[in-house]
């Protein structure tokens, strides 16, 4: 049996479909169409005016893949149409829109004959504004052809995501390009009768104010004359105006309603797509300020702003306008919303770097937040980084999609590794794509945790992911509900004025949250599109050789420095650390580019090293090992180039027992059995046994991984359920016999994948190196490999940006068991009391740490009496996930070759494990110079690690130096620099003084440094 209130709701759903949405447009005249199909990539208006058109209509089939077709309008509204205020002549346009929302398919921008952009046009926002309609009309409609590749639903594998998928044929029919007859009364009166229809459903079903608000609607509908809509309009309106008038009661959660677009920089389009969508939201934003004076737009990535600033330079200087005017907000501080479990951390400090010098240069604006709504968990060096920036709060909303454990708070503070602190706001309304309706205004108001100390919240409104942004129906939501009972006050602001408020608000005792912000969801982010990351990692090292080593060229030889040339590369590698780039998470086309980039890259910074080299030594024949770590190497000094010294300890011994062999240096003694595997690795200085008892390291094991959702992003606990190990060779050879290195070459296969392993120990050197390449054409597979350790280990320490984090090894609680796949950077670290091991790599970030025992074997027989003693201690299982294989959005996704490096140190701390890391990523360089090259400074003081040396930002010649402490205790240090400077100050990441560090001083005195637990330090050295 219905309630009235159900019979009531069923009458005004009807009002609205039949009566109310068809009468806001009483009349439309069709356009004369011509068009023109762009042959390939997207081409400049003025091109694109330039040609030749042919006759269009409704109809027709266009739009290829990924392909651009202009469409020219051209007509005149009828002069019999009605002139007064109330009615508004406007583009109405559907490209042929399907079923999915904005930024998934077919996009249009629209342009003046005189190339002016007007507004764009997407499935929800079909209507452009027209200031002289009443007069003869021409638009251009540049309109892309994108595919809708968002199936997620069943992440289904798609041949669109790339750009031969132009050979396919049309996607979309062109519908209607009219000119139609708005009616501003009845669009009114629908936004007054859709507001209280769907507060309704939001209001206690037993609350006198429903019972009102449906009597007002009930009311209203009769009051519309179905066969005089427009007549009846007003005296509608004012049947509602009473209910839409009772105002919200004293105290009512308030939200801050911040117009919002969440583009992203790539993701199922390629980034060249990503420019004309930041062209086409924005200029949707700018027309809704131009009518309406209250509406605030809050807008991340400078990198996006860059890309307007080139491609659409009016465009560009009407943003900077309403930016001046405090309406448009740069927010983020960063060059894009990236990843902040990968990036490592100089990257990490160039992505603030380079945001906040870009709104400062183009805005004269100093960011003081860090957005970011939809990146994969948050790592704990972010605080003190932004702090160092001059940012002081955070913002984002993707840990709502934890799968097994909610967030205790919402407006909180984060506390990073190093203690620093940031306020933090989770918007409670758990999207950043609100459309301001009253289920998510209620939503956020009942959901907010924290409503005992903080009276509101923010809500980002838009349409996003793929752009769009706000609509001008949820500007008029955000007014109707703007202080109305029933649903949070709305008011629309900035983050800024949010935050400002709210720090004046919360009390001391406000809610801590310490360390990383794991998201318990899209594990697989760590490992996905192998090559990315491996060019990622390798980027970011070049540009730390690059900077050091021209550095050191301009202050010894006056060498220019490739101020321009760095910078490209910079914002080449902080693009590709985008969220959906540098996660694994794109289309193919992504890939495509993000590979060209690294290899440009990588050309462009060898050449740099290069030159510098030969600036500072000379061209000759005396070869050098170069050291551009923080660290000796193999007798090379930090930052230095020389030849290197002899080797140390006992030349490398290699024997055959059986099918085993045996590789010995007086340090570590490696037993690797006729399977390939690692039986025994023993830290020769402690006698310990660094393999737990009965198994083996070494071992690449084949996972099934079909995720639950999302293929690329995730990798579900399942997975271990279904595991081949492979423990069958078809070839193990030693290739290496002599008294500097060992090596044992093992050859596998599994499916149509081959594997090769080099395991390799060297004189002087306690480590075990493995290099694995792998010739991978599986899907859906995930391929780790392992090494089960004998250390009984609670806990493991994982590389972080500056620093590391600690996670349990246990499953405690469900937060413990959650991390069943974690992040690392260079090196992951276990131990117990006296004996640890450390495992870095080279390219690998995906890793998960289980703790393992032997099986208990069966009693003898059933006897009472004590059970026997097994004396298996617990053990810890560290595996690297090197490959994924996702099927979607890319289903080629890591097929093909792949190198990976492994170093595992037995006998290691965490001061031993930072070393292996810089290692693995930092080899010695070889050159043939004609000197050494001698160190630009040098650090005295254990734990203090020079992560950066370059020239100012400014051009001013200075060297500028980041220290960190690497090792989680308080540090002293020195700092000793060979060049000739006349003071030293501490600086904030953009290079401004925070206070002197002190003169100089002679060599032996250097600038003292008093660092705490991972805290990142700032020199600037004048010259």
């Amino acid at each position: 049996m219905h309630t009235s209130a159900t019979l009531i709701l069923r009458r005004v759903d009807r009002l609205v479909r039949e009566r109310l949405q068809p009468a806001v447009v009483p009349d439309r005249r069709p356009l004369e169409l011509t068009a023109w199909e762009a042959p390939g990539e997207p081409v400049p208006f003025t091109e694109a005016a330039a040609q030749d058109y042919s006759p269009a209509a409704p109809g027709m089939a266009w739009g290829a893949p990924w392909s651009t077709t202009w469409i020219r309008a051209r007509g005149q509204a009828p002069t019999s149409w009605p002139t007064a205020d109330r009615y508004r002549v406007e583009l109405a346009v559907d490209l042929g829109f399907t079923g999915s929302g904005p930024g998934f398919q077919a996009e249009g921008l629209v342009y003046t004959p005189d190339g002016t952009i007007l507004e764009a046009v997407s499935p929800r926002n079909q209507r452009i504004a027209l200031d002289r309609a009443r007069e003869a009309v021409e638009v251009y409609i540049e309109a892309a052809g994108n595919p809708d590749v968002s199936d997620f639903g069943d992440f289904r594998p798609t041949s669109l995501g790339v750009p031969e998928a132009r050979e396919q044929g049309p996607l979309y029919t062109l519908g209607h390009v009219d000119l139609v007859l708005r009616d501003v009364e009845v669009a009114e009166l629908l936004a007054d009768v859709t507001a209280l229809r769907d507060l309704a459903r939001e209001l206690p079903e037993d609350s006198t104010r429903r019972a009102q608000v449906l009597r007002v609607l009930d009311t209203a509908v009769d009051a519309v004359d179905p066969d005089d809509v427009p007549g009846s309009a007003t005296t509608a309106r004012e049947v509602l105006a009473p209910a839409l008038a009772v105002r919200a009661a004293e105290g009512t959660h308030q939200v801050v309603a911040v117009g919002h677009a969440h583009i992203d920089s790539a993701w199922l389009w390629p980034t060249r797509e990503t420019i004309r969508k930041c062209a086409r939201t924005f200029a949707n934003v700018l027309a809704l300020m131009d009518e309406d004076e209250d509406f605030v737009f809050a807008c991340s990535s400078a990198q996006q702003y860059a890309w307007i600033a080139e491609h659409y330079p009016a465009l560009f200087d009407r943003i900077k306008a309403r930016v001046a005017e405090g309406r448009w907000v740069p927010v983020g501080s960063m060059w894009v919303e990236s990843d902040t479990n990968m990036p490592g951390g100089e990257a990490f400090v160039r992505q603030l770097v380079a945001g906040k010098r870009f709104f400062a240069e183009h805005f004269d604006l100093e960011t003081r937040d860090v957005w970011l709504p939809d990146s994969f968990g948050y790592s704990g060096a972010l605080p003190q980084l932004a702090r160092l920036a001059g940012a002081q709060w955070f913002l984002s909303q993707k840990l709502s999609w934890n799968e097994t454990d909610a967030m205790p708070h919402h407006t909180f503070w984060w506390e990073g590794i190093d203690g620093s602190r940031v306020l933090t706001h989770f918007p409670p309304v758990d999207t950043y794509n609100s459309d301001l309706s009253a289920a998510e205004l209620v939503h956020a108001e009942r959901n907010f945790a924290d409503k005992a100390v903080a009276s509101a919240s923010i809500v980002p409104f838009g349409y996003g992911d793929g752009g769009g942004g706000p609509s001008r129906e949820m500007v008029a939501r955000a007014r109707r509900y703007s202080d109305l009972d029933g649903v949070p006050r709305v008011r629309m602001g900035s983050p800024v004025s949010f935050f400002t408020a709210t720090q004046a608000e919360v009390p001391a005792d406000l809610g801590t949250w310490t360390g990383e912000m794991y998201l318990e969801f899209h594990r697989g982010t760590y490992t996905s599109q192998a090559r990315t990351k491996r060019g990622n990692r390798r980027s970011e090292h070049l540009l730390r050789e690059a900077e050091l080593w021209a550095a050191t060229a301009a202050v010894r030889s006056g060498a220019e420095y490739p101020y321009e040339l760095l910078e490209r590369c910079w914002h080449t590698v902080l693009l590709n650390q985008f969220h959906d780039i540098l996660p694994g998470s794109s289309i193919g086309w992504v890939y495509r580019d993000a590979e060209a980039d690294y290899a440009q890259v990588s050309q462009d910074l060898e050449s740099v090293i290069g030159e510098a080299i030969s600036a500072v030594a000379g061209n000759g024949e005396q070869e050098v090992l170069l050291n551009a770590g923080p660290l000796p190497l193999r007798g090379v000094a930090a930052g230095a180039g020389s030849v290197p010294g002899e080797p140390v300890g006992e030349e490398v011994h290699l024997t055959r027992a059986g099918d085993a062999v045996v590789l010995e240096n007086g340090l570590l003694r490696v037993q690797i059995d006729g399977r390939g595997l690692v039986t025994s690795l023993v830290h020769l200085p402690s006698g310990r046994e660094a393999i737990a008892a009965g198994m083996a390291g070494n071992l690449l094991t084949v996972h099934r991984d079909v995720p639950r959702q999302w293929d690329a992003w995730d990798t579900d606990v399942e997975y271990r359920r279904v595991a081949t190990e492979l423990t069958e060779v078809e070839q193990l050879e030693v290739v290496a016999n002599g008294p500097e290195e060992a090596s044992v070459r093992v050859r596998r296969t599994f499916g149509a994948s081959t594997f090769a392993q080099v395991l390799t120990v060297r004189r002087g050197d306690a480590v075990l190196q493995v290099d694995t390449e792998v010739d991978w054409h599986e899907r859906q597979k995930l391929v780790k490999l392992g090494f089960p350790l004998a250390v009984h280990a609670d806990s493991s320490a994982a590389e972080t940006q500056f620093g590391h984090v600690v996670r349990p090894t246990h499953t405690n609680t469900s937060w413990d068991a959650a991390k069943f796949e974690i992040c690392a950077h260079r090196w992951l670290h276990v131990g117990e009391a006296g004996f640890g091991v450390a495992i870095a790599n080279d390219a690998t970030y995906g890793h998960d740490v289980t703790r393992v025992r032997a099986p208990m074997p069966a009693p003898a027989d059933t006897t009472p009496g004590p059970l026997p003693v097994t004396g298996a201690a617990p053990a810890t299982l560290v595996r690297q996930s090197l490959l994924k294989a996702p099927l979607y959005p890319d289903p080629e996704a890591d097929q093909g070759r792949h190198s990976f490096t492994t170093l595992v140190h037995a006998g290691a701390g965490i001061a031993e494990a930072v070393a292996a890391g810089y290692r693995a990523n930092l080899p010695l360089r070889a050159a043939r110079v004609a000197g050494e090259v001698a160190p630009l400074l040098r650090v005295d003081g254990e734990g203090v690690l020079v992560e950066s040396v370059k020239l100012a930002e400014d051009r001013s010649g200075d060297v500028v130096v980041r220290l960190y402490e690497a090792l989680g205790g308080r540090r002293q240090a020195r700092v000793h620099a060979d060049f000739a400077c006349r003071d030293v100050a501490v600086t904030d990441l953009l290079e401004r003084e925070l206070e002197p560090a002190g003169e100089p001083g002679a060599e032996a005195d250097g600038v003292p440094v008093q660092l705490g637990p991972f805290e990142v330090r700032t020199l600037r050295f004048r010259r």
